[in-house]
């Protein structure tokens, strides 16, 4: 097995997903700033085509959305890309998307309006950091030599 070393040393990757342009817009603004390399896409079947495409670290996907909700999205990224991190954004509070969210394994639900971004930052941010982890611990076992029975 081997795994390009540029996996490693590589900005990760965001995939931002709302029918709101000016969220995506500010978003992707705020994050390219802070160093990630950032994607954004209106909705939900245009993002999946990308991921198809291309490893994401992080997914900041809205609830929301016309065509496939935020939730159904959330499902379907977790079946097929698993090691994708999901943070889920909404201005419709409601408990059951919440729980929804944390059923289909999203990391976090962040409530809009998102004035202060820390705590979309810091989920962003640990998101990374678990990833960094385990990519440390297959890069290591990746140079070990294998034992002989």
């Amino acid at each position: 097995m081997s795994v390009p070393s540029k996996d490693f040393d590589s900005k990760p990757k965001i995939l931002i997903v709302d029918d709101e342009k000016n969220i995506r817009e500010m978003l992707k603004r705020h994050f390219r700033f802070l160093g990630y390399e950032v994607e954004e896409r209106p909705d939900a079947q245009e993002a999946l085509e990308l991921l198809d495409e291309k490893r994401f670290e992080v997914l900041i996907s809205d609830i929301n959305m016309p065509k496939m909700s935020g939730i159904e999205f959330l499902k379907k990224v977790k079946q097929e890309y698993p090691m994708t991190h999901c943070i889920m954004i909404t201005g419709y509070v409601t408990m059951q998307n919440v729980l929804t969210c944390m059923r289909y394994g999203a990391d976090t639900c962040i409530f809009k309006p998102l004035e202060d971004m820390t705590e979309l930052e810091d989920a962003v941010k640990n998101a990374v950091n678990q990833l960094k982890k385990w990519q440390v611990k297959l890069k290591a076992m990746i140079q070990m030599k294998p034992e002989k029975a």
